[in-house]
């Protein structure tokens, strides 16, 4: 079969800017489009999915709340009883890895003055919360200090709050409780629901919500002993009411819980993504359906119909590649790590290596496709009817 030099097809795309710039704006959305739903589910399901290669940690939640630890409650005195009576807890320097936490959902205001509330997710710990859960790294400031109105924020709570990020500088004030909070620090806990989360010392949380006599759960790190024996512990106690479960399994509880959710944003980014690539072929199929004569004429110099179809395909893919290239790099600079808000806090776009080949794929797709329909619009005429078109 005699081809089409590939030369013709690249000098083809210059052409025409209009039909250039139409090509290359139809793969660009398309491969934005995919990746910002492929992103958007990868980066909640990052965030309700602990990472396994971290410390065994165990929660110690009351009975019946093993599906919302903010519905928990349990005695203060449970802490220092864990510690005392499950073997294998972690420790170092003498200190042992128990956090004894408070986890709440309150509204707080920019000032006292504002009558505007804002929804935060508080947990209220103490400095070995800093231990137990190592994922967290103070990025600015220090941790709070007990009794004197201070708090920590995580990287992503501004998005949380609704509020801008200049707001939630170290310096910076939040109003609740009648009193202002000053904000100490800031952190940083990738990939995990804490980076949306308002940390305070635990003995300031239980007074701002009245529960100084007890606790939302207490959260254990095991070394050389097993979760075994944290259930044993929670078994024997019944007069505590209380039930083990670990870390990972509760997280994946509230994950299952939103998996209809995460099933309805897979197809409404299934559908987004189709049609964009319905659109990228529309703008293929008007770039290349008005080039009748020119094919036509091809045909008269004695090129074969496969041959003008395999050079509109090349000139179709590079273009589109071209387009899928801008996308993937315009995606990754505006929409890996923008902060969405859901309902336990906020979490990250996710543009990952497979999130990002699924995107560049389908710029691709467009490319491959979108030369088909127009060329056989374009071959279906005899050549004196194609040659006499406009």
């Amino acid at each position: 079969m005699r081809q089409l030099p590939f030369q013709y097809a690249l000098r083809n795309l210059g052409r025409s800017r209009v039909r250039l710039i139409a090509s290359l704006l139809g793969s660009t959305l398309v491969v934005l489009l995919i990746l910002a739903s492929g992103g958007f589910v990868r980066g909640m399901q990052r965030t309700l999915t602990q990472d396994q290669s971290l410390s065994e940690n165990i929660m110690i939640l009351g009975t019946g709340s093993e599906e919302g630890v903010e519905r928990s409650q349990i005695d203060a005195s449970v802490a220092g009883i864990a510690g005392a009576s499950i073997a294998g807890i972690k420790q170092r320097a003498g200190v042992l890895f128990v956090s004894p936490e408070i986890h709440a959902a309150l509204p707080v205001q920019e000032s006292g003055n504002s009558d505007d509330d804002h929804p935060a997710v508080m947990r209220g710990v103490r400095d070995v919360a800093l231990l137990v859960h190592p994922e967290v790294e103070i990025i600015d400031g220090r941790f709070p200090r007990q009794g004197h109105e201070e708090l920590m924020v995580g990287a992503l709570a501004a998005t949380r709050l609704g509020l801008p990020e200049d707001r939630l500088h170290v310096g910076q004030t939040l109003h609740f409780d009648d009193r202002d909070w000053t904000i100490v620090g800031r952190f940083n806990a990738p990939n995990s629901v804490m980076n949306a989360e308002v940390w305070i010392p635990l003995t300031d949380l239980q007074i701002a919500t009245n529960r100084e006599s007890s606790l939302s759960c207490v959260v254990v790190t095991l070394e050389g002993g097993t979760f075994a024996d944290a259930d044993l512990f929670a078994k024997s106690r019944l007069d505590l009411e209380i039930t083990a479960i670990r870390e990972r399994e509760y997280y994946a509880s509230i994950a299952a819980f939103y998996a209809p959710i995460r099933v309805m944003i897979l197809v409404t980014a299934t559908l987004i993504a189709t049609g964009g690539i319905l659109g990228g072929l529309n703008t293929m199929y008007a770039a290349f359906a008005a080039r009748v004569r020119e094919v036509g004429m091809l045909q008269a110099l004695g090129y074969t119909r496969a041959a003008i179809v395999l050079s509109l395909t090349e000139e179709s893919v590079f273009a589109a590649a071209c387009g899928a290239l801008i996308g993937a790099v315009l995606g990754l600079a505006l929409l890996d790590g923008l902060a969405v808000r859901f309902s336990m806090g906020a979490f990250a776009l996710s543009i990952d290596p497979p999130v990002l080949l699924t995107g560049l794929l389908g710029g691709l797709i467009v490319g491959c496709i979108g030369a088909i329909p127009p060329a056989i619009r374009c071959l279906r005429l005899p050549i004196t009817e194609a040659l006499k078109s406009h």
